[in-house]
């Protein structure tokens, strides 16, 4: 019996849809371009940008959100930090904008702390999640077996907490896109898709098929990079 995950690559109808993902979209920000009487190569330099500063952020939350997860999932320390985390995601961030442009000013710090903010707490309670849900039976299998050390890391941690890792990363970067955009005009930084849409901003057309190109750029990333890494975490956890 073939998994869908390794079928997928063997059907040409797939690899036809793969092709389209990919393609689709930069297509699509090309002929946006022209209609906006825009520079191409400054389009996708500004995407590039914008995605350079989205990645960093993410890299950052991802490790910082997965620590704190497996650090106070459970026991004294949940207990107590559980409940505070939960107060500090609640906490409206745009509201924070103005102490980081204080802090950092008009800069890419300002920008990506502010993704980080967004992105990390999606990841750390999909996580916090996915560790609760851990049977019994595996952490009695990872005992009786002595995992101690960089063995507990890579046989049980990593493999427990990559299904929670992977859909907390969906929504966050979902978020941080959206989080993004906002920032770079509301920061006012001199690059990246926030000027871009700035710039048309009295143009609600033009402004409405930059943001459906975006989205089919977002849609591709998932379909073709998360999607499937969701499946293969899901077999991975079914197999310890």
């Amino acid at each position: 019996m073939h998994h869908r995950n390794t079928d997928i690559y063997r059907s040409r109808l797939h690899l036809l849809v793969t092709f389209l993902l990919i393609l689709l979209p930069l297509a699509y920000l090309l002929i946006f371009s022209r209609l906006a009487y825009a520079n191409h190569g400054g389009l996708l330099r500004s995407l590039a940008i914008s995605a350079g500063r989205l990645f960093v952020a993410y890299v950052i939350a991802a490790v910082v959100g997965w620590t704190c997860a497996t650090l106070f999932y459970q026991g004294r320390r949940g207990a107590v930090a559980l409940p505070i985390f939960d107060v500090l995601q609640s906490f409206p961030t745009f509201a924070m904008v103005p102490l980081l442009t204080l802090a950092w000013g008009v800069s890419n710090v300002t920008v990506i702390f502010f993704l980080v903010i967004t992105i990390l707490w999606p990841i750390f309670f999909s996580i916090i999640s996915s560790l609760k849900q851990v049977n019994r039976e595996w952490r009695e299998a990872a005992a009786i077996a002595g995992l101690t050390g960089t063995q507990y890391l890579r046989l049980f941690l990593v493999p427990i907490t990559l299904p929670g890792l992977i859909t907390g990363s969906i929504v966050g970067l979902g978020e941080g896109w959206e989080a993004l955009i906002a920032t770079e005009i509301i920061v006012g930084i001199k690059s990246g898709l926030g000027v871009f849409f700035a710039t048309f901003a009295h143009n609600p057309s033009l402004t409405a098929l930059g943001v459906l190109g975006l989205l089919g750029v977002i849609f591709s990333i998932n379909k073709l990079v998360w999607l499937p890494l969701l499946e293969w975490s899901h077999r991975l956890t079914g197999q310890h």
